[in-house]
């Protein structure tokens, strides 16, 4: 037993740096480092922040390097890695009327105070793959040749530059191309202002970086020379034209009882609104996502319109005990998504619309799309609907929407199990010689049948 340990310890070892060093790949290539990541693969790390649990951009970007892009085990270290963190207070709820908004639209109303800005998005994409992205050099200087070097392939542009074209900002300009080469589209100078908002780079001069515990935050705080980033004015909610009108139900209210934190205690049901809400949160994109397209096709029979969708930068601000108010810390990256779904009303209740909600760190609109879809399903029961469906059944959803502890199960079983297994085996082969000896006593009897027959 003890030659056997060590050696699987020797073996573990080895698969540690076998793992190092595929994580690496080609050495001739350069290594990807965590600003590529947070940069370039920003939706990845928006994903490990959200079901991470932990608002932390770097963070995010060196969990998806050390788990090699599998971003479910990429959770997994967030997780961990969260509950290392001391825990001083909690914030103010934040104020998503109040959001910086850089993406904002609706399929409910055309016409919107603030009107509609449509922002970074594949709606509106041919999914086409774009070869010039295959010719990005690994260095400034190839890089710089690369753009002015026709493209191997004839009618094909070349790469705008970084943060350039193509969704980014400015395209290059008919004149500035090479003779031979398609320039990139360019939007005139209005649309480009409402549908395509700069982006500013969190390392840019004037953000403050927040430390907490041993790891960045994440939040940003801006400064009051930095320019905006997303248009001016009030942009009110949807729902908050309809509920002026009384179409929709209202709001709860905030009775002042203090949720209840699914991070520091037990799932357990029933699970009230708030509670729920945090499950979804940080549940499993895919999971809800197909629990959502399940109540589209008739499992829940609830079919809404997306009322709001808006992303954009919010404020997050401690209330401080010993100052009185509270104090703004930064801001963070935030997705919501109120659906409006149709209610026939009840004995007590006129017909009116009610909510569905979602609201996720980071750009994950599919995310927060299926997470009030789901919601919605589960508030059957205080709007006296009949349980129906897999998405209405609040046990199911929950104790199987977080990827941690699913991975967690499923994984566990490519684990040893020898003594389990020994005894299964032993089990199965007593059961077999049990069944063979029970065959062979009725032998005799079946062979004797067929003569008593002709006898008769």
């Amino acid at each position: 037993m003890y030659v056997a340990v060590k050696g699987g310890e020797a073996a573990i070892r080895n698969a540690h740096a076998l793992l190092a060093q595929r994580r690496r790949g080609d050495a001739s290539v350069p290594e990807i480092g965590l600003d590529q990541i947070t940069g370039q693969l920003s939706l990845a790390v928006d994903r490990v922040m959200a079901e991470g649990s932990l608002y932390d951009r770097e963070l995010a970007a060196l969990a998806i390097k050390q788990a090699r892009g599998d971003l479910i085990e990429a959770i997994f270290l967030a997780r961990a890695f969260r509950t290392t963190l001391p825990r001083f207070g909690a914030s103010v709820p934040v104020d998503t009327g109040a959001m910086r908004v850089r993406r904002r639209i609706s399929a409910t109303f055309k016409d919107l105070p603030g009107g509609q800005v449509l922002g970074p998005t594949f709606d509106y994409t041919h999914r086409l793959l774009d070869e010039r992205l295959a010719t990005q050099a690994g260095d400034d200087a190839d890089r710089t040749a690369a753009e002015t070097t026709t493209s191997a392939r004839p009618n094909v542009p070349p790469l705008p530059p970084a943060g350039e074209g193509w969704g980014g900002g400015t395209a290059p300009t008919p004149d500035a191309s090479p003779a031979g080469e398609i320039p990139a589209p360019s939007l005139p100078s209005s649309d480009r202002t409402r549908l395509l908002p700069s982006s500013t780079p969190e390392t840019e001069a004037g953000n403050i970086r927040l430390r907490s515990g041993r790891g960045f935050t994440g939040a940003r705080v801006h400064t009051s020379g930095e320019a905006a980033e997303a248009p001016a004015g009030p942009m009110p909610r949807v729902t908050d034209l309809l509920g002026d009108e009384g179409l929709i139900e209202p709001a709860p209210a905030d009775d002042g009882t203090p949720p209840r934190d699914l991070t520091r205690e037990p799932l357990s049901f029933p699970a009230d609104r708030p509670l729920r809400l945090q499950a979804l949160a940080r549940g499993d994109e895919g999971f809800l996502l197909a629990l959502g397209y399940s109540t589209q096709r008739g499992y829940a029979r609830t079919h809404p319109f997306v009322g709001e969708i808006r992303f954009g930068e919010v404020e997050v601000s401690l209330h401080a005990e010993e100052l009185g108010f509270a104090v703004p810390l930064g801001e963070i990256s935030v997705t919501e998504c109120q659906s409006v779904n149709q209610f026939k009303g009840s004995a007590t209740q006129p017909p009116q619309f009610t909510r569905g909600y979602g609201l996720v760190f980071g750009q994950l609109e599919r995310k927060a799309m299926s997470m009030a879809l789901v919601d919605r399903s589960l508030r059957f029961a205080e709007l006296g609907e009949e349980k129906s469906a897999p998405a209405q059944d609040e046990e199911f959803v929950l104790s199987h929407c977080d990827n941690v502890q699913a991975t967690g199960f499923v994984e566990h079983l490519k684990l040893p199990h020898y003594v389990d297994f020994q005894a299964e085996l032993d089990l199965i082969r007593r059961m077999r010689a049990e069944h063979a000896a029970e065959a062979e006593a009725q032998a005799p009897d079946v062979a004797e049948a067929p003569h008593k027959e002709a006898a008769e």
